[in-house]
């Protein structure tokens, strides 16, 4: 990432220009804009960094290559020659990584510092070529699989904190002259927090299945087989996009839900939504992230329209082009329901074919085109990211082996789940698959049943996480319930009550107070 492009890589500025008289790249920052920017541990702890920059060789520019330069002295821990380097700043959360910025003046680094498994620059300056473009993709693909792996733990503290506090926060009379309730036995609180708690394990199942997905296709890879590789690098994406923006809300919602004792740093959820909204733009803007999905949709619909054979992930694009896409009959049930999230996916991504055909009939070329159609594109791919994750969500609590009496709580998470985003997209389903108005109406009735079912045991699941009170480090969400205790003594840690009279009282108020305006 650098200053001035983080999402178009194509466009960083930085270069690295191949001296073959002395078999050494000379690595050099052409404007402010070609600064690295971002990288964690840059301002103030790294030695070495891989840096990626514009590869120059016999005059030709071959594009975005890595390479491995010294950034600081190993006895001194000063800047090498060449190299500019410092900290960006304080920023919403993670303030203690030491973010940075770097700037090089015509350091050359030895040949052998290029990573060179896939393209090559050979001593006497002769490029030779990756065998596949594509083999770059394998580490923004693990970063975004490990994200997911991020999103779900911290979906899972978030969650203990709100679920905990609202077993223990009473709030009002349900019933005159009864006692106050606990808030998390009002059905507005269950509908805040519930999905969330179904939200850890949606995530949580999706990322293994990505990870052993990502585990398969790099094993392929070392085998010269390329051919799933476009389809984890769709999923990747889409997902990686969903899961962020979807753990930054939920969040937030867990943060509301807990009044305004959750707006204390004490509470530890505004830290918790400082680590979570990072991700929404780290390791590739989501928005940009979703219409690299979209184009692969795009692409894998026409296939299907053209009878050619499509990845088992978007076979229910077959389907829809088949007209075998829905169900016999609609039922409240994870069958139909994983039915209709793929109806909707699969209109989306056919609706922006269509436009986009049309578009450049109508004489519009393809570029501007594809940018009138983004809006839609993003959508598309949304509801693609969303009919995978609700698939594998109740496929992996199907079958899990596990006690029947957990089992069945997964099971009620699972369709809770299901049912909540159906709800919540609810315009798409009336536009795109089989639900109709009389079904969205049996749905809300499931979904409130399912809340119900899920109250006598949503504290047991939030324990179940086993997040120990040092990792939480919540007043809030301790597991032994001292909420008031514990916000107490965070209050009386403040600086402020070190003293019965602050200074400033004698220094600035005073003396304004005794003052004649």
């Amino acid at each position: 990432t650098e200053l001035g492009h983080g999402t178009f890589i194509r466009g960083l500025e930085t270069t690295a220009h191949y001296d073959p008289k002395t078999k050494e790249f000379i690595l050099n920052s052409p404007t402010l804009t070609s600064y690295k920017w971002w990288p964690g541990g840059l301002g103030q702890t790294a030695n070495y960094a891989a840096v990626v920059a514009q590869l120059h060789t016999k005059g030709v520019c071959h594009g975005i290559h890595p390479f491995i330069v010294q950034l600081r002295d190993e006895e001194t821990h000063k800047p090498m020659p060449g190299i500019k380097i410092g900290e960006i700043g304080t920023k919403l959360g993670m303030n203690a990584t030491n973010n940075g910025y770097l700037g090089f003046d015509n350091v050359r680094i030895p040949r052998e510092q290029m990573l060179m498994k896939n393209a090559q620059v050979l001593e006497d300056g002769t490029y030779v070529k990756s065998p596949s473009d594509k083999l770059t993709y394998g580490t923004m693909m693990f970063v975004r699989v490990i994200i997911l792996q991020d999103m779900a733990g911290y979906l899972a503290k978030a969650s203990t904190i709100a679920v905990r506090y609202s077993a223990v926060r009473r709030q009002s009379e349900l019933k005159p002259g009864e006692p106050e309730p606990q808030i998390l036995d009002y059905l507005t609180q269950q509908y805040k927090l519930f999905p969330v708690l179904a939200a850890c394990f949606a995530v949580r199942f999706s990322a293994m299945w990505l990870w052993n997905m990502y585990n398969s296709v790099t094993a392929e890879l070392e085998d010269g087989d390329l051919d799933r590789l476009p389809e984890l690098h769709a999923l990747s994406c889409c997902m990686k996009a969903v899961c962020t923006a979807d753990a930054a809300q939920a969040v937030e919602t867990c943060r509301l839900s807990c009044g305004g004792h959750g707006y204390m740093m004490c509470s530890s959820l505004p830290s918790i939504y400082g680590l979570v909204t990072a991700a929404s733009t780290y390791e590739g803007e989501n928005t940009v992230l979703l219409l690299q999905t979209a184009r692969y949709l795009v692409k894998t619909w026409q296939q299907a329209v053209g009878g050619m054979a499509v990845p088992p992930t978007v076979a229910y694009l077959k389907d829809a082009v088949s007209g075998r896409s829905g169900p016999q009959h609609w039922e409240n049930s994870t069958a139909c329901i994983i039915k209709a999230f793929q109806q909707v996916a699969a209109g989306k991504i056919k609706m922006c074919a269509e436009n986009m055909d049309k578009r450049i009939k109508g004489g519009i070329c393809p570029e501007d085109a594809w940018n009138m159609t983004s809006v839609e594109l993003a959508q598309g791919a949304e509801a693609h990211a969303r009919a995978i994750i609700v698939e594998k969500f109740v496929e992996t609590v199907v079958e899990l082996n596990v006690s029947t009496a957990l089992k069945t709580v997964l099971t009620q998470l699972s369709e809770l789940y299901s049912v909540y985003w159906l709800l919540q997209k609810s315009g798409d389903f009336l536009m795109y698959s089989d639900v109709t108005g009389r079904d969205i109406a049996s749905l809300q009735k499931w979904l409130e049943v399912l809340l119900s079912q899920i109250r006598p045991n949503a504290v047991g699941v939030v324990d179940g996480f086993d997040i120990c009170d040092e990792i939480l480090s919540s007043a809030l969400g301790s597991y032994d319930g001292r909420v008031y205790e514990r916000l107490f003594e965070e209050a009386s840690k403040s600086p402020l009550n070190k003293e019965p009279v602050n200074v400033s009282f004698q220094k600035y108020l005073k003396p304004f107070l005794k003052s004649s305006l």
